[in-house]
């Protein structure tokens, strides 16, 4: 029987890097408070002129150069994103248009850092039903451009770009299994909440100050070490795997500290994590899959290796994957 896998996979990071050196410049830190406490030398910063759906567009077409799937065949693309252009059109239908996938409906899912994971178990069930035969799943953030950057605590974490998957059916190994859960009863931990909201008939010129990321980073980390944890658990559970079995883990990308810290608590030897956090920080919804795009470029993962990807992220949302790669 044909399962339900990655067939390639893409990505865009902005050109401009900012290290830590640089931010030392602009608010009151160092290299080494960055380095100990996060594991980030350096970030990727889009440049003013790029949006989040050129981001996304860039690494869907890079996805695609690499599949044997062209554009036009594309039926369903969906968008992982906190940083959409508007509210509205969604992101998925300007990739859409770009990249002329006419047969494609298209829509955003947001579910913050663990945006990719929700949106690639969601197209694996469209797929799964007969709806649809293939799907482009991206995830595209500027996630600076909701930074603070007077905050040391938040804006040295984070970095912008997107990372892209086509899904479509293969002859062998694909997703073994899925684990998805929210805790809405965290949602107050981080967050983007305006200072005001417009009321329908308030016209006044005075606009709300421009809202920016806050979080509770201690009581996050207590949340996202044993959500990430379990959550590989369950899922290598469901797919039938002892942990062993797993060849790499591909987190997601938020502080060095907690990649350490899920893999004691997960009984899994750090070696086995793929980290390109000192690279690129934090890219929200997209550190997963470009993570995942690297550890592939550099043969951490190759055909037959059994996968875990998993997540965390404001919300509270955690998510886990198991994959036997497929190519």
């Amino acid at each position: 029987m044909n399962r339900i896998g990655i067939i390639s996979l893409g990505r865009y990071l902005p050109a401009k890097k900012v290290t830590n050196k640089d931010l030392e410049k602009i608010v009151e830190t160092t290299d080494e408070w960055i380095m100990t406490r996060t594991g980030i030398k350096e970030r990727r910063i889009s440049a003013n002129d790029e949006k989040t759906s050129d981001l996304a567009i860039l690494a869907a077409k890079d996805a695609l150069k690499n599949s044997s799937i062209k554009a036009e065949d594309i039926e369903a693309i969906f968008v992982a994103t906190v940083t959409p252009d508007s509210n509205f059109p969604s992101v998925a239908c300007l990739v859409q248009k770009a990249i002329g996938a006419k047969k494609a409906f298209a829509y955003d899912i947001s579910a913050a850092c663990s945006g990719f994971l929700f949106a690639l178990t969601t197209a694996k069930q469209f797929i799964a039903t007969g709806m649809v035969k293939n799907a482009l799943v991206i995830a595209a953030d500027r996630f600076t451009t909701i930074i603070d950057w007077k905050d040391r605590n938040t804006c040295v974490l984070f970095g912008d770009g997107a990372g892209a998957a086509v899904l479509g059916k293969v002859a062998q190994g694909g997703i073994l299994s899925d684990y998805l859960i929210s805790d809405g009863e965290g949602a107050p931990l981080m967050g983007v909440i305006p200072d005001k909201v417009r009321t329908p008939f308030d016209q006044a010129l005075d606009t709300a100050k421009l809202p920016y990321v806050v979080m509770n980073g201690q009581e996050l980390f207590k949340n996202a070490v044993p959500g990430m944890a379990e959550a590989v658990g369950i899922a290598a559970q469901k797919a039938g795997l002892s942990l062993d079995e797993i060849k790499c883990v591909v987190p997601h990308q938020a502080n060095d500290r907690i990649i350490a810290s899920v893999a004691k608590r997960a009984g899994i030897d750090k070696e086995r994590f793929f980290i390109n956090i000192d690279k690129y920080g934090n890219i929200s919804a997209a550190s997963v899959i470009v993570a995942l795009y690297e550890a592939v470029e550099q043969g951490r993962i190759k055909k037959g290796d059994n996968v875990a990807l998993v997540v965390f992220g404001a919300g509270l949302v955690a998510a886990a994957n198991i994959i036997e790669w497929s190519y």
